[in-house]
Parts: structure tokens; C-alpha cells; sequence
């Protein structure tokens, strides 16, 4: 099958005009015949070299980001108790305060 399909493509491939440009294959001849003269080299700039900066003990933190104090854990335990309560009270779960003013409130 793959013959037939080369037999058939090969003529309308030969209708399209040759590649041109610089992306054109090797196999196609260049229209141009110059000769390509060796380009004298460049040396790169180099800046002044700096010296190295080294860290001091002082400078780096000590405690890790995701270490958490107990005030922060337990301001996020609060966070996610009303946020947990806010998603229950949209599906309709009322579990609101247990007490107001200082009083329990029976359920």
C-alpha cells in the first residue's frame, strides 16, 4: 500500500517549485556560488572578576518556614473550623457556635 501511495504522490510532488531560502535541504543546489571566507575570531569581552560572597552564620535564618509557633496553629486550626463550618452550613448542617455569652447553647 505504501508504494501505491508513493507511486501517486511522487508526479504531484514534482509539480511544487524547489525549496529556496536557508531552510532549503542539502540535496537542492544553491543558486549562489560564493566561497565562504574564514571570519576572523572574536575574543569575548571578560569583565573584572568579583570576589566571591561568602554567607555569614547571622545572615542565614535559622527556623524553617513551615515550622509553625502555637499561636499560628492554633489561629489556623480556627481558620479551618469556619471554614469547615461555612461548607456545612451551605450543604445545609447547622453547627454553629456551642456557646454565646458564655452560656451553652443545648442543641
Amino acid at each position: 500500500m505504501a508504494q501505491v501511495i508513493a507511486r501517486l504522490l511522487t508526479p504531484l510532488l514534482r509539480l511544487l517549485p524547489p525549496a529556496v531560502g536557508r531552510h532549503r535541504t542539502p540535496s537542492t543546489p544553491h543558486t549562489t556560488s560564493r566561497r565562504a571566507e574564514p571570519q576572523p575570531a572574536i575574543a569575548p569581552r571578560r569583565s573584572p572578576a568579583r570576589p566571591p560572597v561568602l554567607l555569614r552564620g547571622e545572615d542565614v535564618p535559622l527556623v524553617r518556614p513551615y515550622v509553625l509557633t502555637e499561636a499560628e496553629r492554633r489561629e489556623q486550626r480556627l481558620r479551618r473550623g469556619r471554614r469547615r463550618a461555612l461548607w456545612l452550613a451551605v450543604h445545609g448542617v447547622d453547627v454553629g457556635p456551642r456557646r454565646i455569652h458564655g452560656l451553652e447553647v443545648a442543641a
